[in-house]
């Protein structure tokens, strides 16, 4: 069974989880990085206007604009994409979870898991 501590498959299951998330952070960080420094290099001479309020562009709203921006070297395009990794890194630790315990075949915890990836997955487009 997963959930006895001792086991090998239980510390292995562990350490998969654990670099997932690890992975995914640090991924998340070098692409944010990235893209500051894009961004920097770009636009880090223009004073900003405070007195104006001016929300992301259209193209930054939308997962295709956002890859497609950050395909062409844009340096917001790059920031917000780190930040859809980092969004998305928990979400892979579920997954990594469902098949973790679908392995084990561990249905009982296989259905919760699928519960708590349904509820992410809801609160995430809604």
């Amino acid at each position: 069974m997963l959930l006895n501590a001792g086991s090998r498959d239980s510390r292995l299951f562990v350490l998969i989880l654990g670099r997932v998330l690890q992975g995914g952070v640090i991924l998340a960080a070098i692409i944010v990085t990235l893209g500051a420094a894009v961004y920097l290099r770009d636009e880090g001479g223009v004073a900003p206007d405070y007195r104006v309020f001016r929300g992301e562009p259209a193209d930054l709203r939308s997962l295709h604009g956002i890859l497609a921006d950050a395909a062409a070297g844009n340096g917001r395009g790059l920031i917000q994409l780190g930040l859809l990794v980092l969004i998305a890194t928990p979400i892979a630790r579920v997954l990594a979870s469902v098949v973790g315990f679908a392995l084990e075949r561990d249905g009982v915890y296989v259905l919760i898991t699928l519960v708590v990836l349904a509820l992410l997955g809801y609160s995430f487009l809604a």
